[in-house]
């Protein structure tokens, strides 16, 4: 299967509608002409609308970056996926280290929310990653195990390919610091291994980020591994200028 690379910047929590626009104007003129790659904006739900009506015939796709695994309730906060798909987003961000360490966000919980995204008609980004304690202690492996296997355990077979899977070490995000090229390829391998177990078609189809401090500088040579299909980009998203430049990157 042919592996189409996804850039996809995730804002966190940056971005008024107003400056998500700027945003959008900057970056479309760069990006129109680049083709073989896919490019989202995860951005906060008060810019969502903003952004589908900003990005709507480009090529850019908008993402949130977060959901509720129901459809509605007395879940005071939540948005549900019937929300996001109501304004026309295209996917979400699930599992993010910051929504796991910050806000208690739970393998169970992306258990039941990773299909009901894809139920809803959303790409969902599931995020898997260990801390830099769980490297040094030769638990890698063992952790994107059970984040991987949890996620996609109500996953049907068939449509494991329709999740991407980001691959983010946690010691790497926002810190500077990048996995290098083996450590990374490593993973990233791992994690389609995995995949694998269910079903090695559907792994083969599988899109695999690669999350950590990637910048125009090193995009390049992370996204030349032969396992990493793409990058879930940070604070290099914030600026249409780098962000494009990783873009252009993934289609060298």
């Amino acid at each position: 299967m042919t592996r189409i690379p996804l850039i996809a910047g995730n804002w966190k929590m940056h971005k008024t509608v107003a400056e998500a626009e700027e945003f959008i104007a900057g970056l479309l003129p760069r990006v129109s002409s680049v083709d073989g790659v896919d490019v989202a904006l995860c951005g906060p739900f008060t810019a969502l609308q903003a952004m589908v009506d900003s990005t709507r015939g480009s090529r850019v796709e908008v993402y949130a970056q977060t959901m509720h695994w129901t459809t509605h309730g007395a879940y005071t906060g939540e948005v549900s996926a019937p929300m996001l798909t109501e304004l026309d987003v295209h996917g979400v961000v699930l599992g993010h280290s910051e929504r796991r360490e910050l806000f208690g966000e739970t393998d169970r919980e992306l258990q039941k929310k990773v299909p009901a995204a894809l139920e809803a008609g959303l790409r969902p980004i599931l995020c898997v990653g260990e801390t830099e304690q769980e490297r040094e202690n030769g638990d890698t492996e063992r952790k994107l195990r059970h984040q991987i296997q949890e996620g996609l355990e109500k996953v049907p077979s068939e449509r494991l390919a329709e999740v991407v899977l980001a691959y983010e070490p946690i010691w790497a995000i926002g810190t500077g610091l990048v996995a290098t090229p083996q450590q990374a390829q490593d993973a990233v391998a791992f994690c389609r291994a995995l995949v694998a177990d269910r079903s090695a078609e559907q792994a083969q189809g599988t899109r695999i980020l690669y999350g950590g401090s990637v910048k125009p500088d090193n995009a390049a040579e992370l996204l030349a591994l032969p396992d990493v299909d793409g990058a879930l980009v940070g604070g290099a998203s914030l600026e249409p200028g780098p962000f494009a430049k990783i873009v252009d990157a993934a289609r060298a």
